[in-house]
């Protein structure tokens, strides 16, 4: 009996050293009629890098990447089924696209072309991410859909949330084989209105159930936008020398934010916009770089836009369970590749985030995972 008990927890010891490997969450979950229209989940892989994405909101439902050992991780926030994203019980935009404007839009109005638009208000005073439905809350369709490429369509329309004209949306995710996540957008309008697209995808490089405070991140980035208590930028940058808002080196995302900084008491910790330092304007080029130092992992963001939105997850309280774990409070990292919040309304924002017809919104995303070097 000894003997059985000894080879049984050896076999228990050798069985929880082995690699993990890549859990498939099943499509049957995600087949469901939203709205008319057929929700589904999609499959991709290419390289190391495996990823589930649904298009109700063209939301990345599972992201798994390999660390130093080749163990697997499922190292994005989600649910294992449509109805939960349905009728969320925590966090609204995980994994989706945001839109038709990306971050917030003060006491939800803006003026265009001498006309004021009055927007849905669903972030107390403002509108956040397009509104009651935006671009999450919707089903788009899918164009074409293979191992390494989804491309899907949806037009908003004409007054939905308050915004102006008919936007035209061809959004496509690609996997490549050297392991990026690339998201490419492009939209147009029958009439002026407001494009600010983004991805607020989830990242915990440890996987969910984790706090993010050991993670290092790097921006790069010598300025911060500065905001007021409603996270509405008040006009002014931040320099980030001697700031809890330097990231110009990789540093761990814990080391300062519990600093006595009137920002981060706006913020309940990051949910700031920095301006990416640019060598050439509408370039794709590197914007920050997110490490967790046990497992390895790395994720290098490129993107062509002008502001990348770091946020800490200082709202998951613990209590809602997600696909493997609790979403914990400071559970996950966003990094949000966009034009600056509220830009229509601030005086100091030379690029507005204005479309009209005949032109063409573009705006290109790469989350570039690895495992890095031994330091």
């Amino acid at each position: 009996m000894k003997k059985f008990l000894f080879f049984a927890v050896i076999a228990l010891l050798m069985a929880s050293c082995a690699p993990k490997k890549v859990q498939l969450i099943d499509a049957a979950n995600f087949t469901k009629e939203v709205d008319g229209k057929q929700v589904s989940l999609f499959t991709m892989h290419n390289g190391d890098v495996t990823m589930q994405v649904t298009n109700y909101g063209g939301r990345v439902v599972a992201l798994w990447t390999p660390d130093k050992r080749g163990s697997y991780e499922d190292i994005t926030l989600g649910y294992d089924h449509i109805d939960k994203y349905l009728d969320h019980p925590g966090e609204r935009y995980l994994g989706a696209v945001v839109g038709r404007c990306a971050n917030r839009i003060a006491h939800g109005s803006f003026v265009l072309n001498d006309t004021v638009y009055s927007l849905v208000k669903n972030d107390g005073d403002n509108t956040l991410h397009g509104g009651a439905l935006g671009t999450d809350n919707v089903v788009w369709d899918v164009v074409e859909s293979n191992d390494s490429i989804l491309v899907m369509h949806v037009v908003l329309p004409d007054g939905q949330d308050g915004f102006p004209g008919n936007l035209d949306i061809t959004m496509t995710y690609t996997l490549t084989h050297d392991n990026a996540f690339r998201i490419d957008y492009q939209a147009t309008t029958d009439k002026p209105t407001l494009c600010n697209l983004s991805n607020h995808t989830f990242f915990n490089l440890r996987g969910e159930g984790k706090d993010i405070l050991r993670h290092q991140l790097k921006i790069n980035s010598k300025w911060a936008l500065s905001v007021d208590s409603t996270l509405i930028p008040d006009g002014k940058f931040i320099s980030v020398k001697k700031t809890p808002f330097n990231f110009l080196e990789l540093h761990a995302i814990g080391d300062s934010i519990k600093a006595n900084d009137i920002q981060l008491v706006y913020g309940h910790g990051y949910d700031h916009n920095w301006i990416i330092s640019r060598m050439t304007p509408d370039k794709v080029e590197y914007a920050a770089t997110l490490y967790e130092p046990k497992s390895r992992r790395q994720v290098d963001v490129y993107t062509d836009q002008m502001g990348l939105q770091f946020y800490s997850g200082n709202f998951f309280e613990g209590h809602v369970q997600g696909k493997w774990g609790p979403h914990r409070y400071r559970g996950a990292v966003a990094l949000e590749t966009q034009n600056f919040p509220d830009a229509i309304n601030q005086e100091n924002f030379s690029k507005k985030p204005v479309l009209n017809p005949g032109e063409t919104y573009t705006h290109t995303c790469i989350y570039q995972f690895s495992v890095a070097p031994r330091p």
